[in-house]
């Protein structure tokens, strides 16, 4: 009635809808409800960490991230009133398979299984590549996944997809993290199977794994990770040029996707948040020297102190 009050007379409004005339001047001089002053400041507290999160957010982020900051809302409460305000988080589409085998290659057998879970860090790598649309061209990624914590510890951009851009992501993942004997699990790219790659696998003590070949949940964590850069970065701007391209993936990578973005599988942490209440959790001092290690009889004395005070001249010795 409020909206076409300048084409029509209230009062025929009101017959036509079966409505009383006074109700709805009483309606327009009512002071809104406690609810409704509520929900606007929770929409704008909403938006707020939608935009922070570039519009990739949805219900269940945007409900976790609230009730850290100690505001404790149901999860329904926010999707309706996103719903109402039309904020939406980012979603994805399938991915288009890229894979080459190398003919006559000898691929490392399947360490993984399909099993992509590990107790600790360093302990089982996922890799793979991919390729971003620009103005200028394709520009390829390559990555390193930690499959403990989820964090990107190796990557590299460039214009070609041969070995040495794979080389150069897992050499930035070994000079960050220092493992000893992690499973480098990928799958039989051309890339990963080239003399090259095994070459530098050898010489740094990591263990290859790879899946069968065009078998995209043999790599599963990794296309996982694709899906989301697609969904929360490619699909949502567009590069002229590699240059522009790079500094948006190194973004994404490092201050976006590495350090603030909640993860599910990890409880709504980030990776470096995960990782770090992991090290606190196992670097915690013992309280005393156990008992196994606690010196008895004769052993408790330094080993310098003789057994007896006793002078041996004193009292004819």
């Amino acid at each position: 009635m409020r909206a076409n009050r300048a084409r029509w007379p209230i009062a025929t409004m009101a017959r036509l809808l079966r409505v009383s005339s006074s109700g709805y001047y009483a309606w327009l001089e009512r002071e809104p409800s406690k609810q409704a002053c509520c929900d606007a400041q929770l929409l704008s507290r909403i938006r707020t960490l939608h935009a922070s999160s570039r519009g990739t957010y949805g219900a269940p982020r945007i409900h976790i991230q609230l009730g850290r900051e100690g505001v404790h809302v149901g999860r329904k409460r926010i999707a309706r009133l996103m719903r109402v305000a039309g904020l939406c988080g980012a979603s994805r589409r399938p991915w288009k398979t890229t894979t080459r085998q190398r003919v006559g290659a000898r691929r490392a057998p399947d360490l993984v299984q399909r099993h992509f879970s590990a107790d600790a860090a360093n302990v089982l790598w996922v890799a793979d590549a991919t390729y971003i649309p620009t103005g200028e061209g394709f520009l390829y990624l390559a990555v390193v996944l930690d499959v403990f914590s989820r964090r990107i510890v190796g990557w590299a951009m460039s214009a070609h997809l041969y070995t040495e851009l794979m080389l150069r992501a897992l050499d930035m993942a070994l000079a960050q993290r220092r493992p000893e004997r992690v499973i480098h699990h990928s799958d039989q790219g051309c890339q990963y199977t080239s003399i090259a790659f095994g070459r530098r696998c050898r010489e740094a003590g990591v263990q290859p794994s790879m899946g069968t070949a065009g078998d995209c949940y043999d790599n599963a964590m990794c296309e996982s990770f694709f899906g989301t850069l697609e969904a929360e970065l490619l699909n949502r701007e567009h590069f002229s040029t590699h240059e522009q391209a790079r500094q948006r993936i190194f973004w994404f990578l490092e201050a976006w996707y590495n350090t603030r973005r909640l993860h599910s599988s990890l409880d709504y942490r980030s990776p470096l948040e995960f990782e770090d209440a992991h090290t606190k959790e196992t670097s915690v001092p013992p309280c005393g020297l156990p008992t196994a290690g606690r010196r008895r009889g004769r052993d408790r004395r330094p080993a310098a102190r003789p057994w007896t005070t006793r002078d041996s001249t004193l009292n004819g010795g």
